[in-house]
């Protein structure tokens, strides 16, 4: 990504969360609903199976690990952060002003979203954050959450390396923010509570696929952004992280009513989607069934 001439974001934190002493007594009751609604109750899970292979203690979680954990939110100025911190920065600008653009053509305003930098640990609106959570959205106080050590692992781990992928993964956690602020989060949350398991996971399928179409968006509407290579380095990004994919990975067989964000084959084709037209109006992946 050609990223030397944008400016960087304004709207962020960074918190250092690491001295803490679990999660203090509210960690079950937040952490893992939040994690169920992102991943399923398969996510709660792998994070727990993640705990116990690092050696933390799980039962940490239920408030038992001796005190809150202490976090501490400052504002440094851009030059105290890691390169990949002000890549980040960058690439939320570059979301702001394209969403902005498209906000203002249709009469309305953006609200950007803020960028809470975080390592291993931290807090936010909708409770505890772990790394082994990845990166997130809390609807709630309308952060975006990121322990930019999965990056690494997007390069190490799913074979995703590039720049393009931090561009790509940021761009989708904005993409849940304009889903937020528009109210399509809260009906599609609502139509959740009326149906069955496997048709709330279709849902929350439909849910991400579009947050994947909105990032190819903001993608196709930044016209300098892109470089030759990136739009491979997206699909190989897409690609890894697809539910079949990540099942299969983990040594089970892929079964779509468990999907939570889609398959491989779907998110490639849903921010192709958004890149080749760079509309949101064709981010329509519910199609009015709801």
């Amino acid at each position: 990504m050609r990223l030397d001439d944008e400016q960087e974001s304004s709207h962020f934190e960074v918190q250092d969360g690491r001295g803490g002493g679990g999660f203090g007594s509210g960690g079950l009751g937040m952490l893992l609903p939040l994690i169920g609604s992102r991943f399923g109750c398969g996510g709660i899970v792998v994070v727990l199976v993640i705990m116990v292979v690092m050696g933390m203690n799980p039962l940490s979680l239920l408030g038992g690990g001796g005190g809150g954990q202490q976090v501490q939110t400052e504002r440094p100025s851009t030059a105290e952060l890691t390169d990949v911190q002000r890549t980040s920065l960058k690439v939320l600008g570059s979301t702001e002003r394209r969403w902005a653009d498209i906000f203002r053509a249709q009469g309305q305003t953006y609200p950007p979203p803020t960028l809470v930098f975080y390592s291993q640990n931290g807090q936010s609106g909708c409770g505890a954050a772990m790394s082994a959570m990845g990166p997130f959205y809390c609807p709630a106080d309308q952060r975006i959450y990121l322990d930019t050590d999965f990056f690494r692992e997007m390069e190490t781990r799913f074979n995703a390396p590039g720049d393009f992928p931090i561009g790509y993964i940021i761009a989708h956690e904005v993409g849940h923010h304009i889903q937020t602020i528009t109210g399509e989060a809260d009906r599609i949350r609502k139509a959740q509570q009326r149906v069955s398991e496997a048709q709330g996971n279709a849902l929350q399928v439909k849910m991400e696929l579009q947050a994947d179409c909105y990032a190819g968006v903001w993608a196709a509407r930044d016209e300098n952004l892109m470089e030759p290579g990136d739009l491979e380095e997206g699909m190989r990004a897409a690609q890894a992280i697809g539910d079949d994919t990540l099942q299969k990975a983990a040594g089970r067989r892929p079964v779509p009513e468990s999907f939570t964000h889609g398959s491989s084959a779907q998110r490639m084709e849903w921010l192709r989607k958004g890149l080749s037209t760079g509309d949101p109006t064709q981010c329509n992946t519910f199609g009015g069934a709801i």
